[in-house]
């Protein structure tokens, strides 16, 4: 199933039901008077945050939502029911906006937090509440209002906690399925990942984190090359990056070196948000070298790159060094703030 982190829906709020025109004519009582009562409102539509939610896959097949509408009024002053509100259900970091104004209409950034994003019709009036002492009989009454109806542009602000970037066959796939029970399409040619998959990855109760292989990059993708830039918007979407490398590339292949200056070139031109990110390095495949000769090329790879941040050398075949790179980021993730605290800070791209 295709990834989905952007999707525009239709929702439409209940109108109004409309107020009564009713007389009371029961017999011995002649002159019974106006007895029609009000209409019922509409129902509303919101938004709600659910933390089992990772993407707006659900909408591809459902795009319109639409609430109750409110019934109309009924005579012996009888009002109609209002119309039942209808919760929609979005995951945790949504951003909606108005489709047609661009208009930010709001964020989801808690679970359960609710959203309102059409309001209901109000209900019309029964003629019984035009009665006065000079107007006896009224046969006025009033339609109740239309709810709204809004294109709304639904937009995942995070995407995952740690995001993998790389080039094409670096491995991102094969890591993902090692760290966590998701069984990713994995084969020895360029773009097999085609859309961002999404992996949990499990250290005990109440210790998890959400693991992102982004299709992968090569050269010139700022400009349009390859994938293009369709896909590096979700590498903002994440809290922390790990840059896989092919540690050990066929011949004629980017050596680590070049494979990491590619995807710097790519970020830095794409936009700075991505390159002011965090991003720790993961030497994949580490298997295919000796113990002493990758001892070599990770202690040259770091000066040559005067790379800062953390450095993990792993086999996504044999797992060799990944459950230390799972736990280094879980705790890392345990001591950033909530990822919403400050909406602003995770703003995705253009």
């Amino acid at each position: 199933m295709k990834f989905v982190d952007e999707v525009d829906i239709r929702v439409e709020a209940g109108d109004g039901g409309s107020g009564c025109l009713s007389f009371r004519r029961e017999k011995f009582i002649p002159k019974g008077g106006p007895d029609g009562g009000d209409g019922g409102d509409g129902g509303c539509v919101y938004l709600v945050g659910d933390s089992g939610l990772n993407t707006l896959v659900d909408f591809r097949h459902k795009r319109r939502h639409r609430a109750e509408r409110g019934r109309d009024g009924m005579g012996r002053q009888c009002t109609g029911r209002s119309g039942a509100d209808l919760f929609v259900a979005v995951p945790v970091g949504t951003r909606i906006s108005d489709t047609d104004t661009g208009e930010l209409i709001g964020e989801i950034l808690s679970h359960g937090q609710q959203l309102l994003v059409a309001q209901g019709g109000f209900h019309g009036i029964g003629n019984a509440r035009f009665k006065s002492s000079t107007n006896r009989a009224p046969r006025q009454f009033t339609h109740g209002t239309p709810g709204d109806k809004r294109q709304l542009h639904l937009e995942l602000i995070l995407l995952a906690d740690v995001g993998l970037l790389g080039l094409p066959n670096a491995g991102k796939s094969s890591l993902v399925n090692q760290m966590s029970s998701t069984k990713l399409k994995v084969a020895d040619y360029p773009f097999t990942t085609l859309y961002p998959s999404l992996g949990v990855v499990r250290l005990g109760e109440r210790r998890h984190f959400v693991l992102a292989d982004i299709p992968g990059l090569i050269e010139g993708a700022a400009d349009g090359a390859g994938l293009g830039t369709r896909f590096l918007k979700h590498l903002a979407r994440t809290r922390l990056l790990l840059h896989v490398v092919d540690i050990a590339p066929l011949p004629g292949q980017p050596t680590p070196y070049e494979q990491v200056q590619t995807i710097e070139r790519e970020l830095n031109a794409a936009e700075q948000l991505l390159a002011g990110k965090v991003r720790w390095l993961v030497l994949n495949k580490s298997d295919l070298l000796s113990a002493e000769t990758l001892a070599e090329q990770q202690t040259a790879l770091i000066e040559q790159l005067d790379w800062k941040q953390p450095v993990f050398a792993v086999s996504a075949l044999t797992g060799h060094g990944l459950a230390e790179l799972s736990e280094q980021l879980m705790q890392h993730l345990e001591q950033l703030p909530q990822a919403f605290e400050h909406s602003n800070a995770w703003h995705p791209l253009d």
